[in-house]
């Protein structure tokens, strides 16, 4: 039996954890026979400096035999996307792989191949709106970590990529191997693909001013507690109409808002690590009922917290 052949295309100004994190999976799941692709062959430089040597140009490598064909992203793939030679080879290898994949804004080059048109896909959350926006035949979702739109698979931004190949080897050679890769890669197994990309943390604007980080700190100290505007106003000293302004202006959410997503990440934590009922969580931070919990995530997360709490344990194999 021949091993799965992966093709994994890079460029000058590919983002080098792209290749890096889903290489390493397939080759420690093993059974993987992994050739690097690029405009030329010999040193190519990601966008950080690192040099890569490809093996293949693409001038020089058939395209038939490729079993899987992952396309990196990078800073370099808006210069790439306009390499017709390139951009060429990638349509004449997708036609006869049995999976597609990109990583991040390797999209890019797959809408450019002409293989998104129709389909479901995602990219990192700052490229997506560009991405909808230069290809409208393209249905992009920025929320997930990574799709399945038949055999095309995206993924968002550089980690997510090593959830998308665990996501293959679990395919290609079932959950206990991909287990085993996860466990020796100090790996989740594996985030749901429609988790969000989001976290509180890291897509909201920080506050600039004192009163509305006194709210905000109020709110992460015990998400549970009543934010009603209110207490939100008395934490921050200010009137609750005034809060209400200033802290929409500054975070670029409202404070209601803001609090539904610091809740929910709190029971995406409770639901991950421990075996609390849903009713419990939901009552410990600040849902009240189970129903309210359930329409937050679905709202938020696009799950229900029984199937989060499902698909992330049934990977792992019990609380991290």
């Amino acid at each position: 039996m021949h091993p799965h052949r992966i093709a994994f295309v890079i460029f000058d100004g590919f983002q080098s954890l792209d290749l890096a994190g889903p290489h390493e999976v397939f080759q420690q799941a093993g059974g993987y026979d992994c050739v690097i692709v690029a405009p030329a062959s010999g040193p190519v430089h990601s966008g950080s400096g690192l040099p890569v040597h490809a093996g293949h140009a693409v001038t020089a490598l058939r395209p038939e035999g490729i079993d899987t064909l992952i396309v990196t992203g990078g800073t370099g793939v808006h210069t790439a996307r306009h390499d017709p030679a390139l951009v060429g080879w990638i349509a004449a290898a997708a036609r006869g792989a049995g999976r597609v994949a990109s990583v991040c804004s390797g999209a890019f080059l797959l809408a450019e191949a002409g293989l998104l048109d129709g389909r479901r896909v995602t990219t990192h959350w700052a490229r997506a709106e560009r991405l909808a926006r230069e290809y409208p035949a393209v249905t992009v979702e920025p929320d997930p970590i990574f799709i399945r739109d038949g055999h095309i698979w995206s993924s968002a931004g550089v980690t997510a990529g090593m959830d998308l190949a665990l996501a293959l080897v679990e395919e290609d050679r079932g959950r206990q191997v991909a287990l085993d890769v996860a466990r020796h890669l100090v790996l989740f197994l594996r985030r749901p693909g429609n988790q969000s990309q989001f976290s509180v943390g890291l897509w909201s604007m920080q506050p600039s001013s004192d009163p509305i980080r006194r709210a905000v700190t109020a709110i992460h100290a015990d998400p549970g507690a009543r934010h009603d505007i209110s207490g939100l106003a008395a934490h921050a000293g200010l009137s609750p109409r005034h809060l209400q302004r200033r802290f929409t202006t500054e975070l670029g959410i409202p404070p209601a808002a803001y609090v539904e997503r610091v809740r929910v990440e709190a029971a995406q934590r409770a639901l991950e690590n421990g075996g609390d009922p849903v009713e419990s969580i939901a009552r410990r931070y600040g849902f009240g009922t189970a129903e309210t919990l359930r329409r937050s995530f679905h709202r938020c997360l696009g799950v229900a917290p029984s199937d989060y709490r499902d698909r992330f344990r049934s990977t792992t194999g019990g609380p991290r």
